[in-house]
């Protein structure tokens, strides 16, 4: 998957790809920094200029879940290596929690942006 990624964003698959590796590199973060609390968000398909006039979803809920993660105390707030959407724990792709996928992504992505974690 990595081997076929279009780094500049030109191919219609990017983006989904996009999400996947943001999702994997916050699981990543929160397995190799312990101390980093590191949660990816899903802040839905909105109506924005991106996601089109008629995206399903909230608008109002799409930024709800930063706010939550930014100021709450609770523990699903609180807890490092999560996926949220709409303030509430999902499973993110299965791939996410593969440690030899985050690893590769890890190599990938220090060769692209030459920058290591």
């Amino acid at each position: 998957m990595l081997a076929g990624a279009d780094w500049l964003g030109d191919s219609v698959g990017s983006y989904a790809d996009s999400k996947l590796f943001v999702t994997t590199l916050a699981a990543t973060v929160a397995r190799l920094r312990p101390g980093v609390l590191s949660i990816a968000v899903d802040p839905g398909w909105v109506p924005t200029k991106m996601g089109g006039p008629g995206a399903p979803d909230d608008l109002e809920l799409g930024h709800r879940t930063q706010e939550w993660l930014a100021s709450s105390d609770e523990p699903d707030a609180l807890t490092t290596g999560g996926y949220c959407y709409h303030r509430q724990r999902q499973q993110p792709h299965h791939a996410v929690h593969d440690e030899a996928f985050q690893e590769h992504l890890l190599r990938t992505l220090a060769e692209e942006t030459r920058t290591a974690l």
